[in-house]
């Protein structure tokens, strides 16, 4: 069994999820709050992971986790947590759900609104310890099993982002085994979520090529031997979910360099919660339009990442995303995905503000995400 050395030592391997109980003791967690979806509820994963689970524990369930979590959302797993006096937090899912279970983390441990965390309000510095989390992803794209991030959308539409070292989860468990049965368009998207991460961390202007030779590593991982299109193409591919996971896991290592202005305009998109749109599939659409943007600014970053997909160092890397995002299903623009004109000055001016324009390779401005967002619709 694989055991990856990292600071929450990830377990990682065919498998793996079978040592739940094990993990558990360890981080002396007895009544676990079990935060998950609806989905994988219905599909019986969640049934099999509770079977699982030895009867010296006594799991407490909250399967009500959104597309994109929200402050309600996380207020109802707090109150759940607290009236059901449990002692630790199993994040079982997507980001979502593992992100919900952080900021759950926190407001176990914390008092007032978990607005008052955020980067974006000063709140880094206000988190201390928070409750013990176990990360089990369920698909291969945020990363968040090792990841010190966490995004909420809060009551007034902002997508907001929660830091800090404390909110690495505690232990992570990647099987992906777990991920064997995920539809192809799921597939399809949280992998575009980690190709993003890897890339725009190389990208990010911050110093730090250890992250960015993990980036790398994740981008070979995806792209060369056409992992990403085995995937999709067969579910079952037990060697390609490996590495589409290992890179999942690794684009969240690489992004502690910084994000860019791909993640702050898929932000803005997916703080609309009547659109709903899934995160790693906004990242694979506006991927192309970004990369044009940032060309002639990164030195020889493009070079590099092309070699690490196996194409020719000139290749025009927006043209083979466009044609990656076509092979494996993506919608073709944000018009496609319900993205309008009207709704570019809000979008802009979400993104302007976003965290991760701040490590773009250049900032972009207002009128520079307004040009963007009318590229990405089409």
């Amino acid at each position: 069994m694989t055991q990856l050395n990292y600071i929450n030592k990830p377990i990682f391997d065919h498998g793996a999820v079978e040592q739940v109980s094990e993990v558990l003791r360890g981080m002396g967690i007895k009544r676990p709050l079990i935060c998950t979806d609806q989905d994988l509820a219905q599909i019986g994963m969640l049934d099999k992971l509770r079977d699982l689970i030895s009867n010296e524990f006594s799991q407490i369930i909250f399967d009500q986790t959104p597309a994109n979590p929200t402050q309600e959302a996380v207020e109802k797993a707090v109150e759940i947590y607290k009236s059901e006096g449990c002692d630790g937090i199993i994040g079982f899912g997507g980001g979502s759900s593992m992100d919900l279970g952080k900021a759950v983390a926190i407001m176990a441990t914390h008092e007032g609104k978990i607005v008052d965390y955020s980067i974006n309000e000063g709140g880094v510095e206000k988190i201390s310890g928070t409750a013990p989390l176990l990360a089990i992803p369920t698909t291969s794209g945020t990363g968040s099993e090792v990841s010190s991030g966490s995004v909420i959308i809060m009551r007034d539409g902002r997508k907001l982002i929660l830091a800090s070292s404390y909110l690495i989860p505690d232990a992570a468990i990647c099987d992906p085994d777990l991920t064997l049965g995920l539809p192809p368009i799921i597939t399809a998207g949280a992998v575009m979520d980690a190709l993003t991460h890897c890339v725009e961390a190389v990208l990010s202007p911050m110093i730090d090529p250890p992250a960015e030779a993990v980036g790398l590593d994740g981008i070979e991982r995806i792209y060369r031997n056409e992992n990403l299109i085995k995937t999709v193409k067969d579910g079952s591919n037990k060697e390609a979910r490996w590495n589409m996971m290992m890179s999942a896991t690794e684009g969240a290592m690489a992004f502690t360099k910084g994000l860019g202005a791909v993640h702050s305009m898929s932000h803005a998109c997916g703080a609309n919660q009547e659109l709903s749109l899934h995160h790693g599939t906004l990242n694979g659409v506006i991927l192309p339009t970004v990369l044009r943007f940032n060309h002639g600014h990164v030195g020889d970053k493009y070079e590099r990442i092309s070699r690490s997909m196996g194409i020719s160092k000139s290749s025009d890397l927006a043209e083979i995303i466009e044609d990656l995002n076509s092979q494996i299903g993506l919608p073709k623009n944000l018009g496609d995905m319900g993205i309008v004109a009207d709704m570019i000055p809000e979008l802009s001016q979400h993104s302007v503000v976003d965290v991760c324009s701040f490590t773009n390779p250049v900032v972009p401005a207002v009128e520079d995400y307004e040009k963007l967002f009318v590229e990405a619709i089409g």
